[in-house]
């Protein structure tokens, strides 16, 4: 499998097409709404590019659609081609959306947060797969297999739970770190005065399990510092709110170890 052409010319698209051109393979076609988008990533890929979908190539062996969620059957009820391979790259959408339009489908999701500009080690991304047949399962692995050797076959039942996970892991741990920095800004403490913290707390959970790891005024049930912070967190309403649930949270985690 060594053409591919990628719809999507976002975050997730731009990575993807870099880790494959990492692998030797060679990236044909890159089409995007943006015709900006498509031709800043065609232009990293040294490519053809378009904004049109009826001006895709049937000359690949496998396309990815790697767009948001909520545009991938858009893209899909418009794919020309009945038996070529298509997967897409997302976490939360069943591979059946696509079953209609083809009868060689997938999904090739990468388990990573991407932005275009930040530069990523491919080589330790999860890869979860799934695909409509044996034979699709396997070329997917092996496209995989030459960007990372993190390799998992995941049902969508699986790969759900998941991106609901990673959401809990990511997504809303990034939101703490706007939370503080947020607070710090109002004592015009830089950010940069807790990134030794954040890093040592993500390194610890490489040797224990997140409940292990878990210190703070709500394991200790530090109540005078707990009141104490929350008294400071009185002109932030909504702050306050989430310090009160995640302390609550912690607290009732601790009492099921």
């Amino acid at each position: 499998m060594d053409n591919i052409i990628i719809i999507g010319a976002g975050n997730v698209a731009t990575h993807l097409a870099r880790a494959l051109l990492q692998s030797n393979k060679k990236i044909i076609q890159v089409i995007s709404k943006s015709v900006t988008s498509a031709q800043t990533l065609g232009e990293i890929c040294n490519c053809q590019f378009t904004s049109k979908i009826h001006e895709v190539s049937d000359n690949a062996d496998l396309y990815l659609i790697a767009v948001p969620d909520d545009s991938i059957k858009e893209i899909a009820e418009i794919f020309p081609f009945k038996n070529k391979l298509l997967a897409h790259t997302s976490g939360s959408v069943s591979m059946d959306v696509l079953k209609e339009i083809t009868v060689n489908y997938g999904v090739f999701y990468p388990l990573q947060t991407f932005t275009k500009n930040i530069s990523l080690e491919y080589e330790n991304i999860p890869f979860c797969i799934e695909a409509s047949t044996n034979e699709n399962t396997e070329l997917l692995i092996q496209l995989a297999s030459g960007i990372s050797k993190n390799i998992y076959k995941i049902d969508f039942k699986q790969r759900r739970q998941l991106h609901l996970a990673a959401v809990f892991a990511c997504n809303f741990s990034n939101h703490m770190y706007s939370i503080a920095e947020d607070i710090l800004s109002h004592e015009e403490i830089p950010f940069d005065i807790l990134k030794p913290l954040i890093q040592e707390t993500a390194r610890k959970i490489e040797s224990l399990s997140p409940k292990m790891a878990q210190t703070g005024p709500a394991v200790r049930n530090d109540k005078l510092t707990i009141t104490k912070h929350l008294d400071k967190l009185k002109s932030f309403e909504d702050y306050q709110k989430i310090y009160t649930f995640m302390t609550q949270s912690i607290q009732k985690e601790q009492k099921r170890k």
